[in-house]
């Protein structure tokens, strides 16, 4: 469960940023105080039986933000007194998606999976009610559950991206160095440097406009994408573990913002073209939804070098004012309070809810 209102129990697998809700009520299972705390896949078994033995009985309603097994709470008996609202990023990717998730493809999560999916599904069954984070997970739902799903597009933080004037003008001195060190015009990319992210997409990209490229993040592959920006046949500069207002700073200064990766959503496109910057993202996946609503970025095979050039060069040339206007409105986080009291209300009335904060 996570915190929608300063009066919310909170109860989770594990709080690794304490932070995230002062002075509310939270509530870590028995698996925080075991060594699996740090060895999170492999609690995978344990994490449906976790989850069932909370005790939701004494509670009007529970809302629920799920990407695994959080969408099991509650026992059938305690269910059955407690309306449940599940926000779903994703069915489980490494049992439902595991050719999007290389944690699935592992021998213990193959051996695992089909008993996880006769219970995921059964689970699923028991009369929650589901909001969908995109119309891509709403259909992974249909074909994972056999249930339905409202879409409720996330909260990005488009209020706070837009308040105050550029971010090149908050930069630390150090990140101004690094900001001032890179070429005039570049295509950027951002994300985690591991394998489904498929970054040497963003590099290819720039090898067909001929434009340097800057990729920013950090994860394992590091040196591997270092290797691949050496031997590119463009100017490739990675910025590694970027603070958040360089980042910020970088989708402003690019020519263009390149997500090749099937994601449930895509944040990052929605964070580019908010501040004015096109995106090109991939055919699959949640990214190409917040494209066409914002009209902001082309969506594109990136298998295709004819597609991808073409596709670049109509990107470029993208009037990006609508897309800066209708960010706000269509996914920031006042959007997604409305849309989610709204959905819950539906079911709730006469009811009241009380008032409602963003995810964090």
């Amino acid at each position: 469960m996570t915190k929608h209102h300063s009066d919310a129990d909170i109860f989770c697998l594990w709080n690794d940023s304490p932070a995230r809700f002062p002075g509310a009520r939270v509530r870590e299972s028995w698996l925080s105080k075991t060594p699996l705390r740090s060895r999170k896949l492999l609690a995978l078994p344990l994490m449906p039986s976790t989850w069932r033995s909370v005790d939701i009985s004494s509670y009007d309603w529970t809302l629920v933000s799920s990407h695994a097994f959080a969408h099991h709470i509650g026992s059938r008996s305690s269910r059955s007194q407690s309306e449940i609202f599940v926000y779903v990023h994703t069915p489980a990717r490494y049992v439902w998606a595991a050719d999007h998730d290389e944690r699935g493809q592992s021998a213990a999560a193959r051996f695992l999976s089909p008993a996880l999916k006769q219970l995921d599904r059964r689970r699923a069954s028991e009369g929650p009610q589901f909001a969908a984070n995109s119309e891509f997970i709403r259909t992974r739902i249909r074909s994972s559950w056999n249930q339905d799903a409202t879409v409720i597009y996330p909260p990005v933080h488009v209020e706070k991206l837009q308040s105050g004037g550029p971010w090149r003008d908050r930069l630390s001195g150090e990140d101004e160095a690094i900001l001032s060190g890179l070429p005039e015009t570049f295509i950027f990319s951002a994300s985690r440097f591991v394998a489904y992210k498929r970054l040497e997409a963003a590099i290819q990209t720039g090898e067909i406009a001929r434009i340097p490229v800057v990729i920013a993040g950090s994860g394992p592959l590091l040196a591997q994408l270092t290797n691949a920006a050496k031997i590119a046949s463009i100017a490739v500069h990675i910025v590694n573990r970027p603070s958040d207002n360089l980042l910020y700073a970088l989708y402003e200064a690019a020519a263009l913002f390149v997500f090749p990766a099937v994601e449930d959503f895509g944040i990052m496109p929605v964070e580019a073209m908010s501040l004015g910057t096109p995106a090109l993202v991939t055919t699959e996946g949640g990214a190409s939804e917040s494209v066409g609503i914002l009209r902001g970025g082309v969506v594109v095979d990136f298998a295709s070098p004819s597609d991808l050039a073409r596709a670049i060069e109509a990107a470029i040339g993208l009037d990006m004012t609508h897309a800066v206007q209708a960010a706000r409105t269509q996914f920031g986080d006042l959007a997604f309070i409305e849309r989610l009291d709204n959905w819950m209300a539906a079911s709730l009335s006469p009811r009241p809810i009380p008032a409602l904060l963003p995810f964090a």
